[in-house]
């Protein structure tokens, strides 16, 4: 498994809503469409907005401390006809849990928790490798990867 974490989410009009992860070393980039509620809660994560009440993720992440678990990691597991599946792991005590989950939702959980995500061989298979990429799309990949920035105005991440 490789640790990863999530570069953006990026809005777009016409390809819906992405989640970009990528390796530690930016050398791998994972795109997974999401929805857009989805997107947006993974960026208010990201981003470290504050809202008014809880969110879902919150409310999830809440409800664990609450009962003695803790979230432990979030892993994306599986890819099934281009539908990507994920595992959330729990303790509680000397007990591991593990649930099933939406990636979209996972990942918004990890970044409220503050733990790992991992993404598994078989996932990463589906990951663009920057090295592979011919210049002119590796040029256009890693100039949209360096414009991501939190504080970017005119990136249409929450507005």
């Amino acid at each position: 498994m490789l640790t990863m974490k999530v570069k953006d989410v990026v809005f777009d009009q016409t390809l819906g809503s992405v989640v970009l992860l990528v390796d530690p070393e930016e050398t791998k980039i994972l795109p997974i469409w999401v929805g857009f509620f989805e997107a947006q809660a993974i960026a208010i994560g990201l981003h470290q907005v504050e809202t008014p009440r809880p969110m879902t993720h919150d409310l999830m992440n809440n409800i664990c401390q609450s009962l003695g678990a803790q979230v432990r990691k979030v892993v994306v597991s599986d890819v099934v006809e281009g539908t990507y599946y994920a595992l959330i792991y729990l303790k509680k005590e000397d007990q591991e849990i593990v649930a099933d989950s939406r990636p979209s939702d996972a990942i918004a959980l990890a970044l409220k928790a503050g733990v790992e995500i991992l993404v598994t061989e078989k996932v990463m298979q589906q990951a663009m490798d920057m090295e592979e990429l011919d210049d002119e799309k590796k040029e256009e990949l890693k100039a949209l990867l360096d414009s991501l920035k939190p504080d970017d105005d005119d990136k249409k991440i929450l507005h």
